[in-house]
């Protein structure tokens, strides 16, 4: 039985990722690490809490006794870390909690798996030979993009928001930890998740949500932003590629080619809950455009061909098809709050 950390699972990437895990991997002991923020639910989690390869820990990633503990009590042999504070709005807010668990959280689980695992730099201890350290990042890194050119491996770090510029320092971090001690460590920076379990903050389920309760849906400045959406149990599946056969000291893009304006993602959720849910009016006059958010970057697009061509990785959902089975699953989560 291999131990392996996974840091921020109660939240909605991770929560879509452990389950998955799991069934396929039997080999596999998970210990889940979150310190249940706001965003964090273990009810997220309620179809493996009672699995034997499977152990919930409340903690912060920023404890470095506790990391310590973990490491030792349970012999971690891979770390996946998910863990980090992610709406742009609230780092505008509240910077500081961003740059603590993003830049400072990352650090102490590198720091942590760097003693546990090696002996001094570039020299791995006996048996811990395979640890690896993948870093769950995101396209935000890169800032903002023309409305022609693609997100490569190799473009420019230019974060924009407080909170993709704490997620450009963690990565920096992870890449240091390999240059400078080697450190056998991977990097994924994913376009737009979008699927069950999503915060009810972020645009796909507030649109639903507010649909629903025949509420304003309110769209940021003039709903032309471009973003590349991506299902989540899509990108699941490519960080089990990468973790498992990614080259060491790589980064891998994660893009679902799935690009759509805001306003091409609330018309098409409207459209769908016309027909699922329908009431005397469209839910498209529900659309109300709201003052620009700060530093809203324009349009985001990843390639994501050295994923597919190296990792032999293909999105199975595309975006008309995945964001049927998000409604659907929304539709259930909200019916049985109403």
């Amino acid at each position: 039985m291999k131990s392996i950390l996974v840091t921020g699972c109660a939240g909605f990437i991770g929560s879509n990722f452990v389950p998955y895990f799991l069934e396929k991997y039997p080999e596999y002991f998970i210990i889940n690490l979150d310190l249940l923020t706001y965003a964090g639910d273990l009810a997220n989690l309620s179809d493996v809490k009672a699995d034997a390869n499977y152990k919930f820990i409340k903690g912060d990633i920023c404890n470095r006794e506790l990391i310590e503990f973990i490491f030792d009590e349970y012999d971690v042999r891979g770390v996946i870390h998910f863990a980090a504070e992610s709406h742009v709005d609230n780092s505008i807010k509240n910077p500081g909690v961003f740059i603590e668990t993003n830049v400072n959280g990352t650090f102490t689980l590198l720091d942590v798996a760097y003693k546990k695992w090696m002996e001094k730099p570039f020299t791995r201890k006996e048996g811990y030979e395979d640890c690896r350290f993948h870093h769950i990042s995101t396209d935000e890194v890169y800032g903002t993009l023309n409305e022609t050119d693609l997100f490569t491996e190799e473009t420019p770090y230019a974060p924009n928001s407080p909170y993709s510029a704490s997620k450009a320092s963690s990565d920096m971090i992870v890449r240091s930890y390999q240059e400078t001690y080697g450190m056998n460590t991977v990097i994924t920076n994913c376009s737009n998740n979008y699927g069950p379990k999503q915060h009810d903050e972020k645009l796909i389920p507030t649109i639903i949500r507010k649909a629903l309760a025949g509420e304003n849906i309110p769209i940021y400045g003039d709903g032309k932003n471009i973003r590349d959406w991506l299902y989540v149990l899509d990108h699941c599946k490519g960080i089990d590629l990468v973790y498992h056969t990614g080259k060491e000291a790589n980064v891998y893009n994660i893009g679902g080619r799935n690009e759509r304006t805001n306003l091409q993602i609330v018309d098409a959720i409207c459209s769908i809950l016309d027909e699922k849910v329908p009431t005397e009016r469209s839910y498209k006059e529900l659309i109300t455009f709201v003052e620009d958010r700060a530093g809203h970057d324009r349009r985001y697009a990843i390639d994501a061909s050295k994923l597919e061509n190296e990792l032999g990785w293909k999105a199975d959902e595309n975006f008309d098809t995945g964001i049927i089975r998000t409604i659907d699953w929304y539709l259930n989560k909200y019916k049985e709050q109403m």
